[in-house]
């Protein structure tokens, strides 16, 4: 089984060509055995490259955990990478389906044919409380800046979905944050009935913005580009940056520039990178998860 390690600032993923190959039968076990660091290629998750029938391609997403996510902002450009450059979609504005709907990916070409950087339309962030979802007692349409208790602490949040569910969290100073501790106690907080990606934000200036992740499934990982986008949002909601203004969001692995734009839609644009091609070994298909 032919794979393609990439990742997106960091925020890296095992492909898999599911229109030039098979289609695993076990992608859950598949996604927990090739994620992990010392036993298998290591990876954020497993992301399958399909056909379809109302886009002009689609992909699945599995967290390293084996739990299947809606969205990824930072797979969706390594798809749209892979799938101009090896020859699937032959056009520079691709349609991709995904599990939060359809989304648009409009690639920067160089002379040579590869993609430099891809745009996405990540489409109308979701606001109200019922829809992220939440589980509260009275509906909410917008949630910002409401009290939640986790690790033994009060953590004032605004919630946004992007197709998943963010919790983005506003503080004075993030990089000492025992992520470890802190994010599992709200990605499994009660509030949030299908777990929650946690983003931890910094301040830096106008329209700059440092974002820690704790993704849902996945530990703390290195870029997010879901969450950059719904941190960009909630900070336009908290009145910490303005809309219709691109604003750059400092992760560990590099910056994206994400716009919530007057049309209401969001737009991330940063790289996607190619690092090596493999075979999984049979034998190593074979072990027991």
């Amino acid at each position: 089984m032919q794979f393609v390690k990439m990742h997106g600032l960091g925020n890296d993923d095992v492909y898999l060509d599911c229109i030039s190959g098979p289609v695993p039968e076990d992608p859950v076990s598949l996604a927990r055995k090739v994620s992990h660091r010392n036993f298998g290629v290591g990876s954020d998750g497993l992301v399958l490259i399909l056909p379809s029938d109302k886009a002009d391609i689609r992909m699945r997403i599995w967290n390293a955990d084996g739990s299947e996510a809606e969205m990824c902002g930072n797979a969706s450009r390594c798809v749209g990478k892979y799938a101009y450059e090896k020859g699937l979609v032959k056009k520079e504005t691709i349609t991709l389906e995904t599990g939060a709907g359809i989304k648009v990916l409009a690639l920067d070409v160089d002379k040579q044919g590869k993609v430099r950087k891809v745009k996405v339309d990540m489409g109308k962030p979701i606001l109200a409380a019922e829809q992220i979802p939440m589980k509260i007692d009275e509906p909410l349409e917008k949630v910002v800046n409401q009290t939640l208790s986790a690790a033994g602490q009060n953590w004032q949040f605004t919630a946004v979905s992007m197709g998943n569910p963010h919790c983005v969290i506003f503080l004075p100073e993030v990089e000492n944050l025992p992520l470890s501790e802190i994010g599992p106690a709200i990605e499994h907080h009660e509030l949030f009935p299908e777990r929650v990606n946690v983003e931890f934000v910094k301040v830096l200036g106008s329209q700059r913005l440092r974002m820690r992740v704790w993704e849902r499934g996945s530990g703390e990982t290195m870029a997010c580009g879901t969450g950059a986008s719904a941190t960009t949002v909630a900070a336009v909601l908290t009145g910490l940056v303005e809309k219709g203004t691109p604003t750059a969001v400092v992760l560990n692995g590099g910056e994206l520039e994400i716009e919530w734009a007057e049309d209401d839609h969001v737009y991330m644009t940063g790289p996607a990178t190619e690092v090596f091609t493999g075979v999984l070994a049979e034998d190593f298909l074979a072990e027991e998860d």
